[in-house]
């Protein structure tokens, strides 16, 4: 009954929203990004939660170097495989799964090619979330770049008024 309630008063803001994260727990997740990453380097999070129908909905998540002490060293992200493994012992524990991912970049939100050639969950359907500036101002779902691995190395990106309307950041997440 909840959700119906919260689904009716989203609807009209974002029709087409796949993904929704809580407007605090979003201001929580940039300022714990723009933190680990001083403003000079990348950081990033796997985001957790439910699917409920089509749509994934954001309840927590965990930081990369969280799970791999050393990845954010080089100053760009260095996940090491070693790491999945306590990512999916904290969601069957948490009884989340991961709906996303966000990593920073130093300047606007597009993915690299080692963005797009090295997924960070190589299923199709997954979605990575870029925060420009290494998140160093709150981000609105406009300024972001949305991904959506197809397979294949293939990438569906969103951006502007699109990922707005793809990812739905507000009180009712």
């Amino acid at each position: 009954m909840i959700y119906f309630i919260r689904a009716s008063i989203r609807e009209p803001v974002a029709p087409d929203h796949r993904l929704s994260c809580p407007s605090r727990l979003w201001r929580t997740l940039l300022h714990e990004l723009a933190r680990r990453g001083g403003g000079h380097r990348e950081s990033g999070a796997f985001l957790l939660g439910k699917r409920i129908g089509g749509r994934r909905v954001v309840r927590g998540f965990i930081c990369y170097d969280d799970l791999d002490p050393h990845c954010l060293d080089s100053g760009i992200v260095m996940f090491d495989g070693a790491g999945y493994g306590p990512l999916w012992q904290h969601c069957r524990k948490a009884r989340l799964e991961v709906v996303a991912d966000v990593h920073t970049h130093g300047g606007p939100a597009r993915q690299s090619r080692a963005d797009r050639d090295h997924p960070m969950i190589a299923t199709p359907g997954h979605i990575a979330l870029i925060v420009p500036e290494y998140a160093q101002h709150l981000v609105s779902a406009r300024e972001l770049g949305v991904y959506e691995y197809l397979g294949g190395h293939r990438w569906q990106s969103y951006d502007g008024k699109l990922a707005a309307r793809f990812f739905y950041i507000g009180v009712w997440g």
